[in-house]
């Protein structure tokens, strides 16, 4: 039976990886570390019943988190036609940054399509349950994001995601 033992060994191994996956789906390390530990907090009171892998639950909660915040401030956010410039410390970051910069353009169950599928490895039906959604629904949100960031991001090869 897990105990508070696991639950900080589960944290400690994997909150870098969660991390990440939290990043991907908000766009901003602030946002991120929020995330992550929203559904952390979230995991403690169900740690004892999670059978198996706790990550693919805590993931769940991220998506679903996220989704639900975007919903709770999208009308309070204002949109402009031009993103501002950022100085890129690193000359090879800007593919990185042009992408996450997409990603972030993407409505929220895209973008948790296209992290779980293509930035996590999932599969179709790894991501479908995670999200709770059909393959079909996965099917077609991949392929909507993916006309989106070919859009959103011309230069690169998002064709590569597939």
């Amino acid at each position: 039976m897990p105990g508070r033992d696991d639950f900080e060994e589960f944290v400690a191994a994997r909150s870098a990886a969660l991390l990440r996956t939290a990043y991907l789906l908000t766009g901003h390390h602030e946002d991120a570390e929020d995330l992550v530990q929203i559904a952390l907090v979230k995991a403690v009171p169900a740690w004892r019943r999670i059978t198996g892998d706790p990550e693919p639950y805590v993931r769940r909660i991220m998506v679903r988190e996220n989704i639900s915040s975007w919903r709770r401030r999208r009308w309070r956010e204002v949109y402009v036609d031009r993103v501002p410039e950022r100085v890129a410390s690193d000359p090879d970051s800007s593919g990185r940054l042009e992408m996450a910069a997409a990603l972030a353009q993407l409505a929220p169950r895209q973008r948790a399509v296209v992290v779980l599928r293509f930035y996590e490895d999932l599969t179709e039906r790894e991501t479908a349950e995670l999200l709770g959604v059909s393959i079909g629904t996965v099917k077609s949100q991949t392929r909507d994001a993916l006309a989106r960031l070919r859009v959103l991001v011309p230069t690169s090869d998002a064709s590569a995601l597939t």
